[in-house]
């Protein structure tokens, strides 16, 4: 028997509340499928399971607050034997050890029942979900206007009409200010505590980038076409394989550097705070095949409908304030993590090129680091990596 715990979700969390179950006992499930929802103080998250079997015996009940490491329910893996089955073992042996045969279970006089595989959810964002119950509303009547039919926070509100748009906005409100907060202020208070930052920075010209950026869209379709953001991803999990000491994590007291490449990405929601998702295998896939993978975690990020895996093993985080029209960023590295990156917005300066001056469009990335596990040479190298991979765009 296998117990299913409650993972955690972050350097910050302590504990969640289990707000629903997708499964109920005798259920099949597979690898990566959704179980249950448990709310944070990032939002309300999908946790899956990770190994194959069924689902025995649930533990926690919705809306009970447990600590990370809870055993949510148990599960019986793929070719565990059935519980009974264990009982009859441990019968057997008891009964060899008092030297008499084991009573013969009764004969099975009822059909075998075929295990039932998990039920198909209807595509619903846990917010959306949460709110449904806490209106009563069941969300199988509801049309989803969402990606695939799902059913967004926005149709269950709809659906309730204009007093609960209102008290849904300010909940919204309270929230971002409470829980989300109070988990960022606790992850950068101990970031800022243990760690011992040191910064770099450095400014790009990002022209070549951005023209073949431009050339390349131009001959795709509106959905095909990329963001540069993609790019800078990419030159970061390129840059890695040259100072892979940025990638990692510091735990036990020394310096864990990884080969894969997960790369968190910032993410600022509409409704205040932020969250950090990761961007899984950076540097085995291509641009194509990254930008909609970077569009669907953004999009889930701010519809509350991310995956517990997605907030579990990022190995470096990237942050861009570009949007906001700010130049420079000093980030804050997030634990147990080892390094940042920082970019601002892209500006127009006077560059020299070949000895003569041109205004050319500018980045400027920056570096926080854990001083514990690289240096400030090391760092350069790193930054100096991005700078010449974002300069052949078509390499990466």
């Amino acid at each position: 028997m296998s117990e299913f715990q409650l993972p955690s979700l972050g350097a910050d969390m302590e504990s969640a509340t289990l707000r629903e179950w997708f499964v109920n006992p005798g259920d099949r499930v597979k690898k990566g499928d959704i179980v249950a929802a448990v709310e944070t103080d990032k939002g309300i998250i999908d946790i899956e399971i990770f190994e194959a079997g069924t689902v025995e015996k649930i533990l926690v009940q919705p809306d009970e607050k447990v600590p990370v490491g809870t055993v949510l329910a148990t599960y019986r893996g793929e070719g565990e034997p059935e519980e009974k089955i264990e009982k009859e073992k441990v019968k057997k042996e008891i009964a060899a050890e008092r030297g008499k045969p084991a009573a013969p279970e009764p004969a099975a006089t009822a059909p075998a029942v075929a295990i039932p595989e998990a039920k198909e959810r209807k595509r619903i964002s846990p917010a959306a979900r949460k709110r449904a119950r806490e209106l009563g509303i069941d969300p199988e009547k509801i049309h989803g206007t969402g990606s695939g039919g799902a059913v967004t926070l926005e149709d269950v509100i709809s659906s309730a009409g204009p007093a609960a748009l209102v008290e849904t906005a300010v909940k919204g409100e309270e929230k971002a200010e409470t829980g989300m907060r109070r988990a960022i202020a606790a992850a950068m208070a101990r970031s800022k505590k243990e760690i011992p930052h040191y910064y770099l920075s450095t400014s790009i010209d990002l022209t070549p980038a951005l023209s073949w950026l431009a050339l390349r869209n131009a001959e795709r379709p509106l959905p095909q076409r990329m963001v540069y953001a993609v790019l800078l991803l990419k030159a970061v999990a390129r840059a890695l394989e040259k100072v892979p000491e940025m990638n990692g994590f510091f735990v036990d007291d020394q310096a864990q550097v990884h080969s894969e490449v997960h790369i968190g990405v910032a993410i600022s929601l509409r409704r205040g705070g932020l969250l950090v998702p990761g961007l899984r295998d950076v540097h085995k896939k291509d641009l194509d095949s990254l930008m909609p993978d970077f569009a669907d975690l953004v999009s889930r990020a701010r519809v509350g409908h991310l995956r517990s895996s997605e907030l579990q093993d990022a190995t470096i985080t990237v942050t861009s304030l570009g949007e906001q029209g700010v130049e420079m960023v000093f980030p804050i590295i997030y634990p147990p993590q080892l390094a940042i990156v920082g970019f601002g917005s892209v500006v127009e300066r006077v560059w020299p090129v070949d000895g003569k001056p041109q205004i050319r469009r500018i980045i400027n990335a920056s570096l926080g680091a854990d001083h514990r596990a690289s240096d400030g040479h090391r760092g350069a190298l790193f930054l100096a990596e991005i700078d010449r991979l974002l300069q052949e765009p078509q390499k990466l």
